[in-house]
């Protein structure tokens, strides 16, 4: 496995693989770049593929050194585009990877940047009195503490508790039921340290990128689940909205990881709109 050095000196760890254009790939919140390898036989017919480990994240250690905040991934992705000479880059964001692309953009623009893909995120994780599109529709201060209590007193359970009591209720029906994905699922995020972990959940859930949607002006393409564990239709629409020219798929039955239920139809679409944004398959 490749890695760079962060301007902070953190080891950021990075999978690459493929030939042709750069395409970057950010992973969610407590996953690694193994969240990619799925698609790799079809990207890397076209593509170098980047898959890094965020800051943080992957197991690996960053003692003494800057926490995974938004900030500080965003200027790790940057850091990383410079070390590996990257220019007109396709950057595809995942749930947590999608806030660090609406962070870079915010801090360092676009010019680095060819295309763009998010996946199944709204630009603010919290709700109040007058947004009601982030996290269930309803992820109040209250809430967000509570969230925070179970993460410091359970790291691993606090995390499938998040993902379990919200929108899918399949989710939850399998959770309570103490299916087996769930336990794997409790025993990988027992491996990982929480400490950075949490201090990168306090800063996405202070993020707030709404005003940065309508500054983005390169292609970008939306997935979305329609049974999210999080996000609403309305959230996703509204997404599509704010981005100009912004293309927009709901993956029918699928969770907060549309493009891992559909594989290949994801696949398949992210290298067309990489082609010929203008031209999307239906």
């Amino acid at each position: 496995m490749s890695h760079f050095f962060a301007d902070d000196g953190a080891k950021i760890h990075v999978k690459i693989s493929g030939e042709g254009t750069p395409l970057v790939m950010l992973h969610g919140w407590t996953s690694s770049h193994q969240e990619w390898f799925p698609f790799l036989e079809t990207l890397n017919r076209k593509h170098r593929v980047y898959r890094w480990d965020a800051r943080g994240h992957g197991g690996h250690e960053i003692s003494g050194k800057a926490a995974p905040t938004a900030e500080r991934m965003a200027r790790d992705l940057e850091n990383m585009m410079t070390h590996y000479q990257l220019k007109g880059v396709a950057a595809v964001g995942h749930s947590m990877g999608a806030l660090t692309l609406w962070q870079y953009i915010r801090d360092h623009g676009t010019a680095r940047l060819s295309k763009l893909c998010f996946i199944d995120q709204s630009p603010k994780l919290l709700t109040d009195s007058t947004w009601k599109f982030g996290v269930y529709g309803a992820f109040d201060q209250s809430k967000a503490d509570q969230m925070m209590t179970w993460l410091e007193e359970d790291f691993a359970e606090g995390v499938l508790k998040l993902t379990a009591f919200g929108l899918n209720e399949r989710a939850r029906e399998k959770y309570l039921a103490g299916a087996i994905g769930w336990e794997k699922s409790r025993q990988s995020l027992r491996t990982q340290n929480p400490a950075p972990l949490i201090e990168c959940w306090k800063s996405l859930t202070a993020a707030d990128y709404r005003t940065v949607l309508s500054t983005i002006d390169i292609p970008s393409m939306l997935v979305y689940g329609g049974q999210s564990n999080f996000y609403s239709r309305e959230t996703a629409h509204f997404v599509a909205k704010q981005i100009p020219n912004a293309i927009l798929y709901i993956y029918e039955g699928t969770d907060h990881s549309p493009h891992q239920w559909q594989r290949e139809l994801f696949a398949e679409q992210l290298i067309k709109f990489i082609e010929n944004p203008s031209n999307p398959i239906p």
